[in-house]
């Protein structure tokens, strides 16, 4: 489980409030108007700009944000090496048996089309497009936490305007409501933009940013699995294979599983 978004959102509420306000003053923080033009114009501005179609896969994200790290590199490598190996001593055809125990149904896709001997350039531009497709969902997804990042801000400005509106509009300087109302009024009229930008920075844009690592984790996980099954349907040799496949991570990460590589057969050779 990734609790960082989590964590994120606890220190930066912490040094909100007892670095920047201090709880005893937190009463003065608490405006129901305020919140309501802010956090309602937001998703108002979402609902318009986005069919409900794609609203509502919203609450999925919450999984996603939480989940971890979902794609184990390491054993797609150890399979694909391992599918090259049967491959290449039995043939294509009998990787269908192999491709039946696969429950990532664009793994399994990729391998059912070279057991049927489609022609590379065929499997990799299906594969590709399948990866096309699922990077515009993506982009979309971010893109409604990426709206309402922008539009909280502005939204908290709208609301400072109402409220120096009104307050300008209520001062009697002569009377009451004169120069000893204005600074609670101001105060009010400024609370609107402070929830826009505690909004916008601690909670969309935190949203969007592990939305966009996840899609990249998903998307260095699926280009890696295309040219493992490009390679197989070519014959390549799973040593080579390992190797050209480890060079999709980081030099740290690659010599990791280079290294558990060794240490598997090591403790292979000595049983």
């Amino acid at each position: 489980m990734d609790i960082t978004s989590i964590l994120g959102v606890i220190i930066g509420t912490v040094l909100i409030v007892f670095v920047g306000i201090s709880p005893a003053k937190l009463g003065n923080f608490w405006d129901g108007p305020s919140i309501a033009i802010v956090l309602g114009g937001t998703v108002a501005a979402a609902i318009a700009s986005y069919p409900f179609g794609r609203l509502k896969t919203l609450l999925k994200h919450t999984k996603i944000l939480y989940q971890g790290k979902k794609y184990n590199i390491g054993a797609l490598i150890d399979t694909l090496v391992e599918m090259a190996q049967l491959a290449r001593q039995n043939g294509l055809l009998a990787l269908e048996e192999k491709a039946n125990e696969i429950d990532d149904m664009f793994f399994k896709q990729g391998i059912m089309l070279i057991v049927d001997a489609t022609e590379p350039e065929e499997v990799r531009n299906l594969l590709e497009s399948d990866v096309d497709a699922m990077l515009t969902r993506h982009e979309d997804c971010i893109g409604i936490y990426q709206l309402m990042e922008a539009k909280a801000p502005a939204f908290g400005m709208i609301g400072t305007l109402v409220g120096l509106v009104n307050m300008l509009k209520g001062m009697n300087l002569e009377g009451e409501g004169g120069a000893g109302d204005i600074g609670p009024a101001m105060a009010t009229a400024l609370i609107t933009t402070f929830y826009g930008c505690v909004l916008a920075h601690l909670i969309f844009a935190p949203i969007a940013a592990k939305l966009k690592v996840r899609n990249d984790e998903e998307l260095l996980y699926k280009q890696i699995m295309i040219e493992g099954i490009l390679a197989i349907q070519a014959g390549d040799n799973p040593k080579f294979l390992r190797e050209k496949l480890v060079t999709f991570v980081s030099q740290k990460e690659r010599q990791k599983l280079l290294d558990s590589e060794g240490s598997s057969k090591g403790s292979a050779s000595e049983e």
